[in-house]
């Protein structure tokens, strides 16, 4: 499965034919400033939660793109259906099959708040799967013993993609907790480096994982790579 990783929380993962964008922050991140986001064409967008450092870039690209948002009802309701984009505004355990995969919403413990300081529903993690592959993306968490609900709930995950970057959410030490909840052992980092807060020490994070016997990959802003 071939991912693009932009920096921060957004990738572009090519999925069943279709190319799923998370989290679209690109032109507020310091460190992705050489990606160009008018370049980016996703067919969908999973928004995870209203903060700024998650939606910067979802209405540019939306409309430049035509995709549609999967997002909280509320989000969708009060914020992006009022600027004309359209989707998909859903709630926690909800599910649905799009193009050929399907997806899970499950339980994030965060908070969320819009650009313009309204509230942005409840935060969000998202599985998706199809007859081939499945994986996990944690959006903003903190470690949360709902994780445990997933293998009960989903396909067994081939990868997941966790935060990590501490201050914010869930720190390297708990995502290695979090892997063992999931029972997933191949694991993508997030929401790491992009601001003073949240940078980590990327051989330190490698080696715990390695530790518990379990992969971590720390992607460079910019790259793409295979899981």
């Amino acid at each position: 499965m071939k991912i693009q990783y932009f920096g921060h929380s957004c990738f572009m993962i090519h999925f069943a034919g279709k190319k799923i964008l998370l989290d679209p922050f690109i032109s507020g991140n310091p460190k992705a400033q050489h990606i160009q986001t008018e370049d980016i064409k996703p067919d969908y967008i999973f928004l995870s939660h209203g903060h700024a450092d998650h939606v910067k870039d979802l209405e540019a690209i939306a409309k430049s793109s035509g995709a549609q948002v999967i997002t909280s009802f509320d989000i969708m309701t009060k914020f992006l259906e009022p600027k004309g984009i359209s989707g998909h505004g859903m709630n926690i355990g909800g599910k649905l099959t799009l193009d050929g995969f399907t997806f899970k919403i499950v339980n994030a413990v965060h908070s969320s708040m819009l650009p313009d300081n309204t509230y942005g529903g409840n935060p969000m993690g998202f599985v998706f799967w199809n007859e081939e592959s499945c994986f996990y993306y944690s959006g903003d968490t903190a470690l949360t013993m709902d994780m445990k609900l997933i293998p009960m709930l989903c396909p067994p995950l081939d990868f997941a993609i966790l935060s990590m970057g501490d201050y914010f959410t869930m720190n390297y030490e708990d995502a290695i907790i979090a892997a063992d909840f999931i029972q997933c052992n191949k694991i993508v980092g997030c929401h790491y480096d992009s601001f003073p807060p949240i940078q980590i020490d990327h051989e330190k994070a490698k080696a715990a994982f390695t530790t518990a016997g379990k992969s971590l990959y720390l992607a460079e802003v910019g790259e793409t790579f295979e899981v």
